[in-house]
């Protein structure tokens, strides 16, 4: 059974930093990310990463967090990590862990498994 698990959200002041994990269990993806929702928005990408099919990975960023927040995975452990820094109030939402077999990007629909979210609160 595949099972996405997110951590470390919580709530931090304006400029603060937060980092949120994902473990896998069940089998191994290709790709992994998160995407995120706030209270009366449309769900959207924040950032994933991939593989080529060999040894090179890719990393994609949302314009909004370029520069603030970094991906990383560890494979060994089967986990996503999202670095978040410089938080702003507008970064408030729930983050979700989302994850594919195939080489996904930025698409909501090309990730096949979900996780239960983690809520971020930035305060002003």
């Amino acid at each position: 059974q595949v099972q996405l698990v997110e951590s470390g959200g919580g709530l931090v002041q304006a400029g603060g930093s937060l980092r949120l994990s994902c473990a896998a269990s069940g089998r191994t993806f290709n790709a992994m990310g998160w995407f995120r929702q706030a209270p009366g928005k449309e769900r959207e990408f924040v950032a994933s990463t991939r593989w080529n099919g060999g040894r090179t990975s890719y990393t994609y960023h949302a314009d909004s967090v370029k520069g603030r927040f970094t991906i990383s995975r560890d494979n060994a452990k089967n986990t996503v990590y999202l670095q978040m820094n410089s938080l702003k109030p507008e970064d408030t939402a729930v983050y979700y862990c989302v994850a594919s077999m195939n080489p996904a990007t930025k698409t909501a629909d090309e990730y096949d498994y979900w996780g239960q979210g983690t809520q971020v609160t930035v305060s002003s």
